[in-house]
C-alpha cells in the first residue's frame, strides 16, 4: 500500500493532493466493505472459548481458519457444510484413545468425555460402593489412558462357627484375607485354601483351633473279679470284697475347634490313690430240680424261641406286666408271653428252665416267642442265651 502511495505523495501540487484525498477514501472504503462481509463466530475447542472472525462460508472453512484437522472420533456441534452465520457457536471435542478393562476383559474405545465420571455415564456404567475403579470420577481423560474396574462381589465367610457377608474384588482367598484384615493362626483350618480362586459362589470356611494343657482330677474305675465258688448255688452271686474308686491327678492336651473339644490326650499321670477291686463269688453248684423234667398230663405243647435276661436289663423296671417285683425276686421263675399265644397267669414248663409263670409281656415278644427271668443279665448272657424250646401250657 505504501508503495501505491508513493506517486501520489510526491505530488506537491493542489490537484495532487485532491488526487490523493480521493483515493484515500477510496481504499478506506473497500476496506470497511471487506472487513463488514466477515462472519465473527463463538468457537469452542475442547472447552477453550474463542471468538473467529474471517471470510469463512462454512464449518469446514472455520475449521480450515483454525487449522483444526477433524478425525473420525473427533465431535462436532455442526455438519461441515454448515453454513456460518454471525454469532454462531460451534463446539469442537478432540476424540481421545482409552482403554477400558472390567473385570479382566478390555476395551479400547474413542472418547470426548472430559472426565472418568462423564465416560463412566456416557457408557451407563454404574459404580456401587465396593466396587475398585483405578481413577476418581473428577480426572481429567488423557491420551491413551488405561481405566481399570473391578466389579465387587458378595461372599459368606463362616469364622469360628460365626457367618458373616463381605463384598470383595479380590480373586484369591489370601488376598481377601489381607484385604479386611482376617488373621489365622498357626493351627486354624481354612477352606478353600489360601491359593484357591473366589467367585460370587464361594464361602470360606475358617476353624479356629485351640490347643491347651489341662490338669484334672479324676476317678478310676475299680475292676470286678469273679471267682467261681462251688459252694454256691449256680445262678447265685456273693460279694466278698467291696470296690472302691482310686483317684488321679491327670495332665490332658486338649484341643478344640471353635470353642467345642474335639480330641484329648494324656501327657502325664499321677496316681493319688490306687482302686481297690470288687471280688465276687459265682455259684457253680448245680441243684437237680424236679421240675427241670416234662410234667405229666395234658396240655398245649409248642416248640419256641427263648432268650434269657435278667432284672437288671437295660430299660426294665423290675416290675412285671402282672405286677411281680423281679428286682426283689431274681430267682422267681417268670416268662415273657405273647398274650394272644399263651395267657398271662398261666403256668408254663419250658424245657431247661422247669415250671414257671407267664407273667410279663414286650414289645419283641410275638408269636412263638418267649423270654425267660435268669438272676442277671450276665448270667442270661453266658448260661443261657437264645435257643428254641418245648413250651408246655400246664394251666
Amino acid at each position: 500500500m505504501k508503495n501505491l502511495l508513493k506517486p501520489l505523495l510526491a505530488v506537491k501540487t493542489k490537484r495532487g493532493y485532491s488526487i490523493f484525498s480521493a483515493v484515500m477514501v477510496t481504499l478506506f472504503s473497500a476496506w470497511v466493505i471487506f472487513d463488514e462481509t466477515k462472519v465473527s463466530v463463538v468457537f469452542t475447542t475442547d472447552g477453550q472459548q474463542q471468538v473467529v472472525k474471517a471470510h469463512m462460508h462454512t464449518v469446514e472453512d472455520l475449521l480450515d481458519e483454525v487449522d483444526i484437522e477433524m478425525k473420525e472420533h473427533d465431535y462436532l456441534s455442526h455438519d461441515l457444510d454448515t453454513k456460518l452465520v454471525d454469532g454462531m457457536e460451534i463446539e469442537y471435542k478432540t476424540a481421545k484413545k482409552v482403554t477400558l478393562t472390567v473385570d479382566g476383559q478390555p476395551e479400547t474405545m474413542y472418547t470426548t468425555a472430559i472426565n472418568v465420571g462423564q465416560l463412566l455415564n456416557e457408557l451407563d456404567i454404574e459404580i456401587n460402593e465396593f466396587d475398585k475403579v483405578s481413577h476418581e470420577a473428577r480426572e481429567a481423560i488423557v491420551e491413551n489412558m488405561e481405566i481399570t474396574i473391578d466389579r465387587a462381589f458378595e461372599i459368606k465367610v463362616v469364622d469360628g462357627g460365626k457367618a458373616s457377608s463381605y463384598w470383595t474384588t479380590k480373586t484369591s482367598v489370601k488376598q481377601f484375607l489381607q484385604e479386611n484384615d482376617i488373621e489365622l493362626d498357626r493351627l486354624d483350618k481354612i477352606e478353600p485354601a489360601l491359593n484357591e480362586q473366589i467367585d460370587a459362589k464361594t464361602t470360606i470356611s475358617i476353624t479356629r483351633v485351640v490347643k491347651f494343657e489341662k490338669e484334672i482330677e479324676e476317678e478310676i474305675a475299680f475292676e470286678v473279679e469273679e471267682r467261681n465258688d462251688p459252694s454256691l448255688e449256680k445262678g447265685k452271686t456273693k460279694v466278698l470284697q467291696e470296690g472302691k474308686k482310686g483317684l488321679a491327678k491327670r495332665t490332658y492336651e486338649i484341643t478344640t475347634e471353635n470353642g467345642e473339644e474335639v480330641d484329648r490326650k494324656m501327657l502325664k499321670e499321677t496316681i493319688i490313690e490306687k482302686p481297690v477291686k470288687k471280688v465276687v463269688a459265682v455259684g457253680t453248684k448245680q441243684i437237680a430240680s424236679s421240675s427241670s423234667a416234662e410234667p405229666a398230663g395234658k396240655g398245649k405243647v409248642m416248640i419256641m424261641e427263648a432268650t434269657g435276661y435278667g432284672a437288671d436289663c437295660r430299660g426294665c423296671s423290675g416290675i412285671t406286666a402282672t405286677g411281680i417285683n423281679i428286682k426283689k425276686n431274681p430267682n422267681i421263675k417268670v416268662i415273657s408271653v405273647d398274650p394272644n399265644v399263651i395267657p398271662l397267669g398261666s403256668r408254663v414248663w419250658v424245657e431247661g428252665y422247669g415250671v414257671a409263670i407267664a407273667g410279663d409281656t414286650g414289645g419283641a415278644i410275638k408269636g412263638n416267642r418267649i423270654d425267660v427271668l435268669l438272676p442277671s443279665e450276665d448270667y442270661a448272657r453266658k448260661h443261657w442265651g437264645r435257643r428254641t424250646v418245648k413250651v408246655k401250657i400246664l394251666d
